[in-house]
């Protein structure tokens, strides 16, 4: 997850800030499929945002609004104060980095990246100079006379981001942009954008689905579903306070009981297990009152896991079952532990010591604790 940069500015809390993008009410039909459902969203000046969804949410269809290749049934887009209605897609100040990078084979990457300024007429100095500028931003000095097929995936990713960046646009779109990148080499990249971005103040937004990588690179992102908003905010709030269900199960992993608020207290709610024999203790006023049925998710992360006694019980925060199974990440353990009824936790710790010593192992009875702060009561 990606941590506050310092010095970092959030004019998102600034409610004097005006948004650099505004989108109101933007709404996009494809015959009965509602792709986009009157979509409200502002972005600030140079802000890497991102679009977080699964196949179908919308993602991908708002990115193409954006640059005016696909025209809304409704709502409208500001970008710095100016209405893009009227604005065709090659006049407006954006651009687009594809997921495939559409590089020209049969150019060189010098050739590439100035394309665009060539197209708008440019002089030859004016493209030398912004040219070598790119080129330079990227990393990629003495690889002008390449052809896209002489390079690595990572190489190309940088030549179509130089290209994208040459003309120096107000919002670049990356829609995809490392997803044919192998996972070493996405992640090294993902820091390489991040640090571009900062460099030029360019305001980015990214289509993605992959979660690490939105968490990884952006200063907020919005979890969509089935063309709306189902969650706007940074990915530490996001991650750790999620406002559904979906959200919550969606963005990383999350184990979800349910129950029933029975009590408030100075600390906190008291939730009584719907299915279990065992109360849930959490932090601060839960968002329904008493006697609501509510869901509760607990993060893998959050959870303690140790060997039980026969016979031991459920008690407040604390369960008991057996363990089905257990995955080994190198850095980490995944255990999976199935309840009494056959309900299923999965719960991760650090690895701290040699496989050969892991202390709890297949078909273990173990107790599954977690403190009162990691339950988040979830509104719906």
């Amino acid at each position: 997850m990606a941590a506050p940069r310092p010095g970092s500015a959030e004019p998102w809390r600034d409610p004097g800030a005006e948004p650099f993008l505004q989108i109101e009410g933007l709404t996009k039909r494809f015959g009965d499929f509602v792709a986009l459902d009157r979509v409200d969203l502002s972005i600030w000046r140079g802000e890497f945002f991102a679009l977080l969804g699964g196949s179908g949410s919308g993602k991908s269809t708002l990115l193409r609004c954006l640059a005016g290749l696909i025209e809304p049934d409704a709502g409208r887009i500001l970008l710095d104060g100016q209405d893009m209605a009227q604005v065709p897609p090659y006049r407006r100040p954006v651009n687009m980095m594809f997921q495939s990078y559409a590089l020209f084979p049969h150019m060189d990457v010098a050739r590439n990246i100035g394309f665009g300024l060539r197209q708008e007429g440019a002089s030859r100095a004016v493209i030398r100079d912004r040219v070598a500028e790119m080129l330079a931003l990227v990393r990629m000095e003495g690889f002008g006379a390449r052809r896209p097929d002489e390079l690595s995936g990572g190489q190309r990713a940088r030549v179509a981001l130089a290209r994208a960046l040459a003309k120096r646009p107000k919002l670049l779109l990356l829609d995809e942009p490392l997803s044919a990148l192998d996972k070493n080499l996405r992640e090294a990249t993902q820091f390489e954008l991040v640090n571009i971005q900062e460099r030029t103040g360019t305001t980015f937004v990214i289509v993605t689905h992959d979660q690490e990588e939105a968490m990884t690179m952006a200063t907020r992102l919005a979890v969509m579903d089935r063309g709306t908003l189902a969650q706007v905010g940074t990915p530490g709030e996001v991650y750790e306070f999620p406002n559904s269900r979906f959200t919550a199960e969606f963005l990383g992993t999350a184990n979800i009981l349910e129950g029933v608020v029975e009590a408030l207290t100075p600390a906190g709610a008291r939730i009584g297990s719907s299915e279990y024999d065992f109360d849930i203790l959490s932090e601060g006023e839960p968002p329904k009152p008493l006697g609501s049925r509510v869901f509760v998710a607990i993060r893998p992360e959050r959870m303690r896991i140790e060997r039980a006694q026969e016979g031991a019980d459920f008690g407040d925060n604390r369960v008991v079952g057996r363990v089905r199974d257990i995955a080994y990440f190198g850095d980490f353990f995944v255990y999976y532990v199935v309840l009494e009824g056959g309900k299923e936790l999965r719960v991760s710790q650090p690895n701290l010591r040699r496989i050969t010593e892991r202390p709890v192992d297949w078909d273990d009875l173990v107790a599954v604790s977690w403190a009162p702060e990691a339950s988040v009561v979830l509104p719906e």
